[in-house]
């Protein structure tokens, strides 16, 4: 058994080939801390969903070792690792009932039939569908179904709770309201979760860590905060949130900034992320709502200040966006309040200004 410090979940340098020659995870070590909700992050391809299947052991590492509670579990079956599942089709019985689906997980380990009812009972009140319980999953909604799959993977009280995309499969509205749901199961049950999504809003939203993966590596792990604000890498700043970006070549000033010169003409100081390089061609990336748009330009020319074009605005609700021409990028946006879109008109000469530590100076993707 760990100890109270050691984390719950271990991978220790762990690899996933399918041919012998792609490697789809390349020596992954990663920790999870018991009763945190942790969401691995990336595209299609990334190695996300592969690095889920190995810890509910549907996969087996090529190399390395994943270990749970300190031991070892690679040869462990999935039915013996103590881990609930969540997947994106709900994998539900269609000839069971609700409320026998949900005790399905407690049949398989021989629970008595008096503690199996309660069990379910208590699941069941926890999602707020006791009152469906006869009911087959054919009968109900996306969501209802979704709940259901989450009260089978809790009803056990198994150490960690898998989900796979869970969500995908909702509309909207209905997507952002389990977010909420999951978030507050988590809060108040003090379960691990470890979660998988291409959705980077669905993972800032939800995680006390997020791991974003790409090419089979984690590229970052990190608070939403931290990866938002603070991205590693190139990557990790333009997979995650809106960004805009400028070319240029870089020119040196100290070891946290430095300037670009834009291929478009004009300069600006910027934070330099790692593997950005001296004279090697880089990107400005700056957030549309790091910066500020002005009518005139600001007096005293302000560090990062430069000449824009309004092509557009767009109304959506509690902000606006103002789409800009910048430097020859025809799509440059910049978060406004609602009430600035009606003095901006399209082809207006604008100014743009924004500090050098709210921009980062890409290394070349």
């Amino acid at each position: 058994m760990g100890s109270a410090t050691s984390p719950l979940v271990r991978f220790e340098k762990v690899q996933k080939t399918y041919d012998g020659e792609n490697v789809v995870v390349k020596s992954l070590d990663l920790e999870i801390e018991k009763g945190e909700f942790i969401t691995l992050l990336g595209p299609s391809g990334s190695g996300k969903t592969t690095t889920l299947m190995m810890l509910a052991g549907f996969e087996v590492p090529t190399h390395g070792e994943i270990f749970l509670d300190g031991r070892p579990i690679n040869s462990l079956p999935p039915h013996k690792r103590d881990i609930g599942m969540v997947f994106q089709n709900y994998a539900l019985f269609p000839h069971l009932t609700i409320e026998e689906n949900v005790a399905f997980p407690l049949a398989v380990r021989k629970v008595g039939k008096a503690e199996q009812k309660e069990r379910v009972n208590t699941a069941l009140r926890m999602i707020k569908m006791e009152h469906l319980a006869r009911r087959r999953p054919g009968q109900l909604s996306g969501g209802q179904q979704q709940r259901v799959a989450l009260a089978r993977a809790l009803v056990f009280n198994p150490q960690i709770v898998l989900m796979d995309e869970p969500l995908g499969a909702l509309d909207k509205r209905l997507r952002e309201q389990m977010q909420l749901e999951i978030k507050q199961l988590h809060q108040s049950l003090g379960i691990t979760i470890v979660y998988v999504t291409h959705d980077q809003s669905e993972a800032l939203t939800m995680s006390d860590r997020v791991a974003v993966f790409n090419d089979g590596m984690v590229q970052q792990i990190d608070t939403p905060s931290l990866i938002y604000q603070k991205p590693a890498n190139s990557f990790v700043a333009t997979f995650v949130g809106v960004n805009n970006l400028l070319p240029g070549v870089l020119e040196p000033l100290d070891d946290d900034f430095c300037r670009i010169a834009f291929d478009g003409g004009g300069t600006a100081v910027a934070r330099r992320v790692k593997g950005a390089a001296v004279g090697a061609k880089t990107s400005l990336s700056v957030r549309p709502e790091r910066i500020t748009l002005r009518t005139a330009p600001e007096a005293g020319q302000a560090a990062n200040q430069l000449p824009a074009t309004v092509r557009n605005t767009i109304f959506l609700g509690d902000h606006a966006l103002a789409v800009l021409r910048v430097l020859g990028n025809e799509e440059f946006m910049v978060k406004l309040q609602p009430d600035m879109p009606a003095s901006l008109t399209n082809g207006q000469q604008v100014y743009i200004t924004f500090r050098p530590e709210d921009s980062l100076a890409l290394d070349a993707i």
